[in-house]
């Protein structure tokens, strides 16, 4: 398919309502259960790291990083990474994930943790996390299960439990 020209920006709280509609149709009820969802239920993305593509003026994808912790370390979890499917294939999910990678790295954090499509992510930086060096609450495949160092040597530093940031407070 060929490429479009998309207008990438931050994402806003008032997005709130057609990111969640894009995250139906992309991953459908099912999304609810897994792991990943789980670990970023109830924490707030962050918005300055976190950003929607628009084509037309019509909004068409989003992708969220949340915080989290990997062992005593602060990190990100990317996603959910979602594009319309109607828009699926045409470059705007590349566009968000690099700026996702580059604001996270610009406010100084370290290290993005995410389950997700090796073929598709190595493309970003992400490599696949030695079996057992980082474990989630839940079940995950280990094959999908991926990192990547926004500095040089913290994806090699990074082991224990990924766990959610505590909203309490």
């Amino acid at each position: 398919m060929k490429p479009l020209t998309f207008l990438v920006r931050h994402e806003m709280p008032e997005d709130h309502a057609w990111i969640e509609a894009i995250h139906a149709l992309a991953f459908g009820p099912g999304r609810f259960a897994k792991t990943a969802y789980r670990l970023r239920e109830g924490i707030p993305a962050d918005l300055a790291i976190s950003f929607v593509t628009l084509y037309g003026g019509v909004p068409c994808g989003s992708v969220r990083l949340t915080p989290i912790t990997i062992g005593d370390d602060a990190a990100l979890l990317l996603g959910p990474l979602a594009i319309h499917p109607d828009m699926q294939g045409r470059g705007g999910g590349g566009l968000l994930v690099n700026a996702a990678l580059e604001a996270a790295r610009d406010a100084g954090h370290r290290l993005v943790l995410l389950v997700g499509d090796p073929p598709y992510y190595q493309r970003f930086g992400f490599e696949a996390v030695p079996f057992g060096r980082i474990t989630l609450p839940g079940p995950v495949d280990p094959a999908r299960l991926m990192i990547a160092g926004l500095v040089p040597g913290a994806a090699a530093a990074a082991h224990g439990m990924a766990r959610r940031i505590s909203t309490a407070g």
